[in-house]
């Protein structure tokens, strides 16, 4: 799981940052992404691995264990609103270059990483630093991996939230994705002002 940051750190890169998103496919409620630098890699025991095979319980634990020992963390967010605007696809690499360029460390210090490590077959034009698009990286790269799960465990808290508002999708259960009872839901009284128009009418 370190294999890509070890051979990082041979060729002279310091600060490598690992990037993946959460919230591609749901149909409401924003993307997110995260990216993560870590200087001392933490070690295999910790269980450090993709967000989609954790439960929610051991993401939590494990999303305030990488706080605790990553050098940097960034976050970005994309809404709904700008997800139908630009498609999906822009929206989250718009995410991503947020959370690099939002990435700090522990005294609220800006962190310009020197390589991204980018879950998936994209780089981010945006951002003018070393890349590399790394497909099913949460799997090859514990940089990654801790990326996922930071993503998924924000954006869980932004749906839990967006729960209290509108309790009658019950977001806190299906965050936004296309449930049975989802969907059920937005056949009996209509999108929220959080649904993805592109997403619910299907023009993606």
């Amino acid at each position: 799981m370190d294999s890509l940051e070890t051979e990082a750190y041979r060729k002279g890169y310091r600060y490598i940052a690992g990037i993946d998103e959460a919230g591609r496919g749901p149909l409401a409620g924003p993307v997110v992404a995260a990216a993560v630098i870590f200087t001392t890699l933490p070690p295999p025991t910790l269980g450090i691995k993709d967000s989609k095979k954790l439960t929610p319980l051991k993401r939590e634990a494990l999303a305030r264990e990488i706080h605790l020992r990553a050098y940097a963390v960034g976050i970005g967010v994309v809404s709904n609103v700008e997800i139908d605007r630009l498609n999906i696809h822009k929206a989250t690499l718009k995410a991503m270059e947020k959370a690099v360029r939002g990435l700090v460390c522990a005294d609220r210090k800006p962190v310009t990483p020197d390589l991204l490590l980018i879950d998936g077959p994209f780089t981010v034009d945006t951002l003018d630093m070393p890349q590399r698009a790394v497909v099913s990286g949460d799997s090859l790269s514990v940089s990654i991996a801790a990326a996922s799960i930071i993503a998924k465990t924000t954006r869980d808290r932004i749906m839990q939230t967006c729960h209290n508002i509108y309790p009658e999708y019950n977001f806190m259960k299906n965050k936004g994705y296309g449930t049975r009872e989802h969907i059920s839901v937005l056949s009996s009284i209509g999108p929220s002002p959080l649904h993805r128009r592109s997403f619910c009418y299907g023009k993606r």
